[in-house]
């Protein structure tokens, strides 16, 4: 891997009480529920790649409205030394239509109540309940 970080976009969607969730089937988080997301192609906005990767990855369309945050996402091996590093952009986006269907990098996507999410009974990715309230706060 090269020694740059990778810029990922991540698509944080509420609808009705629920916020939609993918389970990865990729490095990094495999198996564990998270947003949909991936990487920000060049001379593509973050806004529109959270968009276009929610697309494909659930087959919902929803409309980017704003940034949320920035997280670093860090992995290290056994000895301490950086494996992956990604910059992860979370994008506020609001429901347009589509019902959630599993299809490129994720194994299932499904709406979950938001009170379930903050239970945290999921195995979740890192964050997920902290840019999903942020994002309650925004939309």
């Amino acid at each position: 891997m090269s020694q740059t970080p990778l810029l990922g976009a991540i698509a944080v969607v509420i609808h009705d009480g629920n916020v939609l969730l993918a389970k990865r089937k990729k490095q990094p988080d495999a198996g564990m529920w998270g947003f949909p997301g991936g990487h920000v192609e060049w001379g593509e906005t973050a806004l529109a790649a959270a968009a276009r990767e929610l697309h494909e990855e659930t087959g919902v369309q929803a409309d980017p409205v704003d940034y949320l945050t920035n997280y670093d996402l860090l992995r290290t091996d056994d000895r301490g030394q950086v494996t992956t590093h990604f910059l992860l952009v979370g994008v506020a986006c609001t429901f347009v239509k589509g019902t959630p269907i599993a299809a490129d990098d994720v194994s299932d996507a499904q709406w979950f109540p938001i009170e379930e999410v903050r239970a945290n009974t999921l195995p979740m990715s890192a964050r997920v309940i902290d840019l999903m309230e942020l994002a309650l706060t925004r939309l």
